[in-house]
């Protein structure tokens, strides 16, 4: 066998390229995370949701040269976890421990892969850990991280590599197959912790008795563990409405859950990246959970630009126009202090005549009996 072709071998062997398979959904694989030193940060929110919890691997520890010799859950919410901060993937592969991946914890500006998270990815292949990265930009287009991965026999994971088009799927209709409760976790704006109120509401309803799943729609969300979604921004704009239904339609018949709880993204009135009409009209919601942060008056990154987040009642408003009542507000209370954040979800409890809850401070058991009327409701309709 020539060098060429020898080559070629390994990186089908080796190389994980686009979506990982579906094997890989049935181990829990030990992992570490690397933050570049953003863990006290909302850059670091896949490291976030990690720390919070997945069902897809048992972290071992977290990469920060800032936060060295801290307690993971403690630095991200005053909350003890066992995870221990490490200042490099060295110190990590000498404290005895081994993993098996290396997670890429933060979401970049642009998704681009900067050289100092080269160097440290370059540094986990070395000592022996796969790749497992969540960025716009691919590990596996990086030459000399392919070839060190090769040379070291092991995976490059691009979770936001886009599926090929003949596995994408169009909008066909079956959504009205789905029976159970569908409901959006939409936000007003990026970067509000919507994914981890779905994953939230998920134990909720398992923890009161029910057969509840969430539909992930970002890469963190499948880092976590969640068994149906996609990847919404790294998907051609034609297929999305396609792949969500699809999403949804698969979870309803191969889990048959009493409820589904759907991942949001962005917002609907985000000029940057507008999106929250497909998971009313495509995914055809029944209902939403919409979060907020009382704090935030301009878009996430965008405070060059006239452009505010709207009044909640106006939002919810518009999402009523779209097709599905707003039965509940979360609050994110990011750079608010607890009695302002509790004073706000008072007011719009108040002002809009439905229950709004701090999530992280006070979890989402309390809105349980919501999602259970919704369910005897569906199951009268059958």
């Amino acid at each position: 066998m020539d060098k060429q072709v020898r080559i070629s071998s390994l990186k089908t062997r080796f190389i994980t390229r686009n979506f990982p398979p579906s094997k890989f959904c049935m181990d829990k694989s030990t992992a570490i995370v690397i933050t570049g030193g953003y863990l006290d940060t909302s850059s670091a929110k896949t490291a976030h949701g990690l720390i919070r919890g997945t069902d897809r691997f048992e972290i071992l520890g977290i990469i920060d040269d800032k936060n060295q010799g801290k307690d993971a859950g403690e630095v991200l919410d005053g909350k003890k976890r066992r995870i221990p901060i490490y200042a490099t993937v060295e110190d990590f592969n000498n404290s005895g421990q081994k993993a098996k991946y290396c997670i890429v914890g933060v979401a970049t500006k642009g998704g681009v892969i900067p050289d100092s998270l080269r160097e440290v990815m370059k540094e986990a292949l070395q000592g022996g850990l796969s790749i497992v990265n969540g960025l716009h930009e691919y590990v596996s287009d990086i030459p000399e991280l392919v070839s060190l991965a090769q040379e070291k026999r092991l995976e490059i994971i691009d979770v936001r590599k886009p599926k090929k088009v003949k596995d994408l799927h169009f909008w066909s209709g079956k959504i009205k197959e789905v029976k159970c409760p569908k409901i959006a976790v939409l936000g007003t704006d990026c970067a509000l912790g919507k994914r981890t109120t779905t994953r939230f509401l998920v134990e909720a309803m398992r923890k009161a008795g029910y057969k509840a799943e969430m539909i992930y729609t970002g890469q963190t969300g499948w880092m976590q563990g969640a068994k149906y979604g996609f990847v919404f921004d790294s998907t051609l704009n034609d297929f999305i409405s396609g792949e969500m239904e699809h999403a949804v339609v698969t979870c309803y018949h191969e889990a048959k859950p009493d409820i589904i709880f759907i991942e949001g993204q962005s917002s609907l009135r985000n000029p940057s990246g507008p999106a929250g009409a497909e998971w009313i009209v495509s995914a055809d919601a029944d209902a939403v959970v919409l979060q907020h942060n009382p704090a935030r008056k301009q878009y996430k990154d965008m405070e060059y630009y006239p452009a505010y987040l709207p009044d909640l009642k106006d939002e919810i408003a518009l999402i009523q126009i779209y097709g599905a009542p707003t039965v509940a507000v979360t609050i994110n209370s990011a750079k608010m202090k607890e009695q302002e954040a509790r004073a706000a979800a008072k007011k719009y409890a108040q002002d809009l005549g439905i229950p709004a809850i701090l999530p992280l401070e006070d979890g989402v058991g309390g809105l349980v009996p919501i999602f259970e009327t919704l369910i005897k409701n569906s199951l009268a309709k059958v």
